[in-house]
């Protein structure tokens, strides 16, 4: 979303010299009235594979390329490597502030490698809290390899002042019962407070049809595309397990969604949405 311009100030010197000048702000068309109390928002979900494309390159850059392409107002990223040293401990998160121009904060989930892995927020909009929650998953074993599991909570301020929370996650690759806790766990911690609008993003590993999903719809609502286009892996997509989530549902309008055609920079494509939120 483009930068909305300053408010023009139109200054009306009134006839008589003994007052003060009057000083009326005229509101330009992107800014809200009291009448219409919405913005527009342009979302991102984008599982970036530490930084690693399916040319077996690392190259940050070359997902901020994407990333700008969209021109987003909140983003959440998965997979995000802080010093570590398969990455050439880059601080990706930083990088990625850097090269787009948003602010970030990072959700560390686990030790890797002399630095940190987990997922990542970055926003164009004024951030008043953050919060990293774990969340539920099963240990790993000399048998099954599993990871830590966790959210970062971003809270931003609206162009009305209004507070809007947007999560970014990523729910356990391979055991099922893992996802399904993660899931209630998301709707437990983050479906009771009615007031505060929110919009969840990320990497579920579940299809659409899956138990998890079915779980945040529950509480939740999907702005996906009718086709439920796949998103990884990204060179042929077979299944859809990236998403953007969002409620109330009669606080957000889809205006649009899509998954972007990106097969190089990671090995998922990252899914798009814009959302007009209706501020009350």
């Amino acid at each position: 979303m483009q930068k909305s311009p300053k408010p023009r100030l139109i200054c009306l010197t009134l006839a008589c010299c003994s007052m003060f000048p009057a000083l009326i702000f005229l509101l330009s068309g992107s800014e809200i009235s009291a009448a219409d109390q919405t913005q527009t928002l342009r979302v991102l979900c984008y599982n970036i594979h530490y930084g690693q494309g399916t040319d077996g390159k690392y190259d940050v850059a070359r997902l901020a390329k994407v990333i700008n392409d969209t021109k987003p107002d909140l983003v959440a990223l998965q997979e995000v490597d802080v010093g570590v040293k398969r990455s050439g401990r880059v601080h990706e998160a930083q990088r990625l502030a850097e090269l787009t121009g948003l602010a970030v904060r990072f959700g560390p989930t686990q030790h890797y490698e002399g630095g940190l892995f987990g997922n990542a927020v970055l926003t164009r909009l004024p951030i008043l809290d953050v919060m990293i929650q774990p969340l539920p998953y099963t240990e790993s074993t000399p048998q099954l390899v599993t990871y830590p599991r966790g959210a970062v909570i971003v809270t931003v301020r609206g162009q009305n002042g209004k507070p809007l929370r947007f999560i970014s996650t990523h729910f356990q690759h391979n055991l099922p019962e893992d996802r399904i806790e993660e899931a209630k766990a998301i709707n437990r911690l983050f479906t009771s407070d009615s007031e505060t609008p929110t919009i969840l993003a990320g990497d579920m590993n579940a299809t659409p049809d899956a138990e998890p999903i079915q779980i945040l719809l529950e509480q939740w609502t999907n702005a996906i595309d009718e086709k439920a286009t796949p998103t990884a892996p990204s060179t042929r997509p077979r299944s859809r397990i990236d998403y953007i989530f969002f409620r109330p549902a009669a606080d957000f309008e889809v205006i649009e969604t899509k998954v972007i055609d990106e097969p190089l920079a990671s090995d998922h494509r990252p899914v798009f949405a814009v959302l007009k939120w209706k501020q009350k």
